[in-house]
């Protein structure tokens, strides 16, 4: 499947699920009868938003046509979606980046600041490879320094790694937010090259993180409160916040400010 076939069929799946999703009483329709899904028609999506049904349900079907813009923000619309859901609908959609962005790597300098930083830090490739970390960070999960390089990703160890889902209290919670992250910030794996990449190694892996994918949330970052049982402080609070160095916007720098 190439990139366009991969990116046609996301975006089919993705519109299915926002209309499964869609509150019918807000665009003053009857509740359906009981045992029929909640959301709406097919019929019903293509007359709000001014299309034929059967070109809305070539859409669903993941046909080679072209949604414009001004479809695609009406659709979003009406499914109330969020700006960072607005995005990714129109990146499916071709109105945006798909092909992932060539990693820059790591470099002496960016190590010399993850160095610099007395607080837990590391540093993201674009498909959420960990290229770099402090002491700071080792301290805090000190499994990182052990775990093969083909398995050093956040989202692997998030899913499959036990010590890490042990270190993390709200682990449901959290395990949540990273699916929508990677799903709103990366798109590596609407490429070719991810059909075998780190969705299918994890999905593989986690039934739990396939039925989490499957749902297709999307949710941008934000600042956070996070808690982690340190290996020596124990429960400890810091707040998340995401950097991109200037010299490589498609890295991201992670850190722990410390809240106690």
């Amino acid at each position: 499947m190439d990139t366009g076939q991969q990116r046609r069929a996301e975006l089919a799946e993705f519109l299915k699920s926002r209309r499964a999703r869609a509150d019918r009483s807000a665009h003053g329709l009857p509740e359906v009868g009981r045992g029929r899904v909640r959301g709406l028609r097919r019929e019903e999506v293509a007359t709000l938003a001014g299309v034929s049904v059967t070109w809305y349900t070539w859409l669903e079907q993941a046909r080679d046509i072209n949604p414009s813009r001004q479809v695609l923000q009406a659709l979003a619309g009406l499914f109330r979606l969020s700006p960072v859901e607005t995005t990714y609908l129109l990146a499916l959609g071709g109105h945006g980046e798909i092909a992932p962005a060539r990693s820059s790597g790591m470099t002496p300098a960016l190590q010399r600041l993850l160095d610099a930083l007395g607080f837990p830090a590391f540093l993201l490739a674009a498909d959420w490879a960990v290229i770099g970390w402090n002491q700071a960070y080792e301290q805090l999960y000190p499994r990182i320094t052990s775990v093969p390089q083909q398995d050093r990703n956040l989202l692997w160890l998030v899913f499959t790694d036990a010590q890490l889902r042990q270190m993390l209290p709200d682990w449901e919670e959290q395990s949540r937010s990273f699916v929508g992250s990677f799903r709103a910030e990366t798109r590596s794996w609407l490429s070719p090259a991810g059909d075998s990449g780190i969705v299918a190694r994890v999905s593989e892996a986690s039934d739990e993180f396939a039925a989490i994918w499957n749902e297709r949330d999307v949710a941008g970052f934000r600042t956070r409160e996070r808690l982690f049982r340190h290996p020596v402080k124990g429960l400890t609070r810091y707040e998340q916040h995401n950097l991109a160095p200037a010299e490589a916007p498609d890295l991201t720098l992670l850190i722990y400010a410390p809240l106690d």
